[in-house]
């Protein structure tokens, strides 16, 4: 079935969620897994308020160990599933690109991730990952939420 999943996190609680799910998920195919964490680049003009009360500098020193973190966290899961794994940090504009681009190639066959499941002005104000990837993306997407 599935050998290889990728599992993007963005460190919330819903993407701690998916990442337990998914660790669970592979334990039972003997699928491996591969966790991403996406960066967002550091732009002057930004809607992430991290990126407007931060200097280039420590937006990326901050950026980049919240990653470490959310990675390591990912790791502990891995670990205690017994799931083969491996961990990646990217810095990209889009995100969804990143995590579709991240799946060709290292050889996925699934992404599972997670929805933040807004609706309204929400979701049409701040977009959806996730739904974009569904949209773009030619494998298949499990979503959690």
């Amino acid at each position: 079935m599935f050998r290889h999943i990728l599992v993007p996190t963005d460190g919330s609680p819903l993407s701690t969620k998916a990442i337990n799910n998914a660790m669970s998920l592979a334990s039972t195919l003997k699928a491996r897994v591969t966790v991403l964490t996406v960066i967002e680049p550091y732009h002057v003009f930004a809607k992430d308020p991290e990126q407007l009360a931060d200097t280039e500098a420590a937006y990326k020193t901050h950026a980049k160990a919240r990653a470490t973190r959310i990675l390591s966290e990912a790791d502990a899961v891995a670990q205690k599933a017994g799931v083969a794994y491996a961990t990646q940090q990217l810095e990209h504009d889009q995100v969804h690109q990143a995590i579709i681009e991240a799946a060709n190639k290292h050889g996925c066959d699934l992404i599972a991730m997670a929805s933040h499941g807004r609706r309204g002005v929400a979701a049409l104000v701040l977009g959806s990952v996730t739904t974009k990837v569904l949209t773009h993306s030619s494998l298949p997407v499990l979503v959690y939420r």
